[in-house]
């Protein structure tokens, strides 16, 4: 078996019925685990669960909202009864929520923000972590954000959120590395979803003389992400812990 196959591991993606979450699950499934796909749409999270059964995979499709605590251990403990264990955690639950600058923000909207994006992800890593130092291993993928590295305008509250997920997955694989489990960071810059393309949102993807852009110069595709996220939930990164790592375009090193 390769060591960038999940055969027979159980993994968990919250937001697995979004965007990048879809892909995440999907791409783990096809590298063989049986996966969870946790979000708020039952209808959603079928559909995921029905494109994974037809490539011949097992999946548990769980409506969660990951901000409440009781929901978290309920899809952790859901997970245990179905499959016997969890080997990943993939916190991909998420999103920017508000366009406004911080002073337009209301404290309601701030709070639901870092719920979202950060309480959300210490919820999930809490009860899948249990359950990882019972196995005395584990790998846990979080889903940050460039925002929480450089930060952007119009998006404080995700920015700072994003920011303490990186900080927050670093100290939780200080933590945590005696019971090897591992815990490590993907920084997605502007992603290719369908949604920001409908939105048109992204960049043009020929120049001014009707060139395509080149890919690099291009922001990513989910499956992009998706991949990255295979490559840390497998044996192959299994030296790889505390860490982030972005992905993007090259121009936006420069924005």
């Amino acid at each position: 078996m390769s060591k960038f196959d999940l055969q027979d591991k159980v993994a968990i993606v919250s937001g697995g019925a979004g965007g990048i979450g879809t892909f995440i699950a999907m791409e783990c499934a096809r590298a063989g685990a049986k996966v969870v796909v946790a979000a708020r749409s039952q209808e959603r999270l079928e559909k995921v669960a029905a494109e994974i059964a037809n490539l011949g995979g097992e999946s548990l499709a769980l409506p969660t909202d990951v901000t409440v605590p009781e929901q978290v251990d309920n899809m952790v403990q859901q997970t245990v009864d179905r499959f016997g264990r969890v080997d990943i955690m993939v916190n991909n639950a998420g999103g920017a929520m508000f366009l406004k600058k911080a002073e337009e923000l209301s404290p309601d909207e701030w709070n639901a923000a870092i719920a979202l994006n950060l309480s959300s992800v210490f919820l999930c890593s809490a009860a899948a972590g249990k359950v990882m130092m019972q196995q005395q291993g584990g790998k846990i993928i979080n889903i940050a954000s460039v925002a929480g590295i450089k930060g952007v305008p119009d998006f404080p509250h995700y920015g700072a959120a994003k920011a303490g997920v990186i900080n927050l997955t670093k100290s939780l694989a200080s933590d945590w590395g005696r019971h090897n489990i591992h815990v490590n960071c993907v920084a997605p810059g502007l992603t290719a979803t369908k949604m920001l393309r409908r939105l048109e949102w992204l960049p043009p993807d020929k120049d001014e003389d009707g060139n395509p852009v080149p890919p690099l110069q291009f922001p990513h595709g989910p499956e992009h992400v998706a991949n990255l996220v295979v490559f840390l939930a497998s044996e192959a990164s299994d030296h790889i812990t505390g860490e982030t790592i972005p992905i993007r375009a090259l121009l936006e090193f420069d924005r």
